[in-house]
């Protein structure tokens, strides 16, 4: 198959593929509110930025979904829109938590662990749904690397709940939030120099094209 081995470039064009997408984005939308609600019970910093993930995945994945098919310019754009909203992302996510620095109060330790638990376990059905497709088109890429990323995001949380239970202080849950904002620059950096070098490519072969049509 193309998108498993060979050298054409999978782009999203499965049905398989498009009722997964659909399946994740259902998924990633009910844990946003879940989480959501429950960082801001838990006083949680790790647990909101790991929200806003959620919140983006949903966002991200519904683009994806659109642009599949569409023109290697347009999916190389959305793809560098992911990258910019995951910058973005980490920049809030570094803002506040510096904030919450001159204003701590220890996180419900029970409650960041419950839903880690539960948001590691929704993250890894998205993750084994989208193994054989962690490969493709920038956009297809944004896909994985942001589920992939989700379930990291997850552990962390899981042991900064650890972290704020035996020490009874929310630095384990500052430091954590610190650590998902890089890895969402570090995904930024990925998806956008994949997008930029598949723009590239896409406007050689246009002017090629054109050339050649003279």
């Amino acid at each position: 198959m193309s998108h498993c081995c060979g050298n054409t470039t999978f782009t999203g064009l499965d049905p398989l593929y498009l009722r997964i997408l659909w399946l994740i984005i259902a998924i990633n939308g009910v844990m946003f509110g879940v989480e959501i609600v429950a960082g801001i019970a838990a006083q949680s910093q790790a647990l909101q930025a790991d929200a806003l993930d959620f919140l983006g995945d949903t966002m991200s994945y519904s683009i994806s979904l659109w642009v599949i098919g569409k023109a290697v310019s347009v999916r190389s754009n959305a793809a560098l829109f992911k990258g910019l909203s995951l910058s973005l992302m980490a920049i809030w996510v570094t803002g506040s938590t510096i904030y919450r620095v001159f204003v701590m109060n220890a996180p419900d330790a029970m409650t960041m662990g419950g839903v880690a638990i539960a948001a590691f376990v929704a993250n890894m059905i998205c993750v084994l749904l989208l193994m054989r497709y962690k490969n493709g088109d920038a956009n297809i890429r944004s896909v994985w690397l942001c589920s992939r990323n989700d379930a990291i995001g997850n552990i962390i949380v899981l042991i900064a709940a650890s972290g704020v239970w035996y020490s009874d202080t929310p630095w384990p849950d500052l430091v954590t939030a610190l650590m998902m904002a890089a890895l969402f620059l570090s995904s930024a950096w990925q998806i956008t120099r994949q997008a930029l070098l598949e723009k590239k490519e896409g406007e050689e072969d246009r002017i090629s094209s054109g050339i050649q049509g003279l």
